[in-house]
């Protein structure tokens, strides 16, 4: 029994006039396109299959179909449910229209359900009655699980690797993005699922309190793992090009990944294994520490900027990331003293490299405080006390898995 018999038989009465307006354009002579969809797995053959796309039949013709009168009467009724305003906030963009959302995010996935369960325009009382139930469910449930998930290139794991927050990376499985968007394949890395650096994801899982009506801001979230794992790893890291969300096990959205998370920089692929992934977690953590600093902030984003540029851009992004870092007032020149300090160089550090920034980087966020530590840097460069024990020298230290991993 429906718990909303009229939110049922309005929509019901919308997937009716869907399935004859639908039917009426094959029949005139539209054409449903069919998905050669590959379902490609490391060391095995691949396997396809051909799948209707009756999601973007049915997208293609979204205008005229909420243009129809039957589906202004669905949305007036959706509109009265509390419980689905974080659905109306889907699609909304920049400029929030509430009756577009409502058809991007409820209408038009509902009547794709439907339709897929029948396997075309043929209706099935049973096939709208589960996709009504798996709707209803998600609006009246205490609360919303949402789900975002971006491909992953330059990186390989050998079990999932937690990141706090709701965030991992996890090897993707076969099928779950063609699962809910069979139009998936244009949309992710050249040779995913095939190379063995391009067999995992970033996922960020949430739940959402009753009454929520907006979804986590997943392109910001993702892009900050990325970044603590290229400090973690000094690995050509990327996700993207976009993220697929979804709320409850259905279809959210598809939203682009922050460009400079999306950009592979150059360099090789890498491994993220138990030690470098704790590190990638505690870093990510620590990343909120440029909100209160902006220098740690402009040090950040110039060392990254810097993986994506040609010389002599490249070297003078990263004096000003070192300077940003520990020169302050003091300039370029106090920052190299002080860097060279820090990781434990022979000299004054003149000219940085990608590397050597990244490693500062990091050995100033795991400590925590900037100021403290450019004071204590300060005082052992006059012989006060000694110099601070940073993170890579603890690794070091601590035998040859160490060395491996500060190296």
């Amino acid at each position: 029994m429906p718990r909303a018999p009229h939110l049922y038989e309005t929509l019901r009465s919308f997937c009716l006039g869907a399935f004859a307006y639908l039917h009426r354009e094959l029949s005139e002579g539209a054409e449903l396109q069919f998905a050669f969809e590959e379902h490609a797995s490391l060391g095995r053959p691949p396997l396809y299959e051909y799948k209707p796309l009756a999601r973007s039949f049915v997208e293609d013709r979204s205008g005229e179909l909420a243009a129809r009168e039957d589906a202004r009467i669905a949305l007036e009724e959706l509109e009265r449910e509390p419980a689905a305003r974080i659905f109306a906030r889907a699609h909304a963009g920049s400029q929030p229209d509430e009756d577009r959302a409502l058809v991007a995010s409820v209408l038009m996935p509902l009547l794709t359900r439907v339709t897929e369960a029948c396997g075309g325009f043929d209706w099935r009382d049973e096939a709208f009655d589960n996709a009504y139930a798996e709707l209803e469910d998600a609006l009246f449930r205490e609360s919303h699980g949402y789900v975002a998930v971006a491909p992953l290139v330059g990186l390989a794991a050998s079990a999932t690797v937690e990141l706090g927050s709701g965030l991992r990376v996890r090897h993707a499985a076969t099928g779950e993005f063609a699962t809910y968007w069979p139009e998936a394949n244009g949309l992710l890395p050249p040779d995913f699922g095939r190379e063995p650096d391009r067999l995992l994801v970033v996922e960020l899982v949430r739940d959402l309190q009753p009454g929520a009506e907006e979804a986590p801001d997943a392109p910001g979230e993702i892009a900050d793992a990325v970044t603590a794992i290229r400090l973690a790893t000094q690995g050509a890291v990327a996700a993207g090009p976009v993220l697929f969300e979804r709320l409850d096990f259905r279809p959210y959205g598809v939203r682009p990944v922050v460009p400079i998370a999306a950009t592979v920089p150059d360099g090789g692929g890498t491994r993220l294994d138990p030690f470098r992934g704790a590190l990638a977690r505690d870093l990510l953590e620590r990343l909120t520490l440029c909100d209160d600093d902006p220098d740690l902030g402009e040090a950040l984003d110039r060392w990254e900027l810097s993986l994506f540029q040609d010389e002599p851009f490249r070297s003078e992004q990263l004096r000003e990331s070192l300077t940003a870092l520990l020169g302050g007032t003091d300039g370029l020149w106090a920052a190299g003293l002080r860097a060279a300090l820090l990781l434990k160089l022979k000299d004054r550090l003149e000219e940085p490299d990608p590397d050597t920034v990244r490693r500062a980087l990091v050995e100033v966020l795991v400590h925590g405080d900037r100021a403290s530590l450019i004071q204590w840097l300060d005082d052992a460069a006059l012989g006060l006390r000694p110099g601070p024990v940073g993170f890579f020298a603890k690794l070091a230290a601590s035998g040859p898995r160490g060395a491996t991993v500060a190296a």
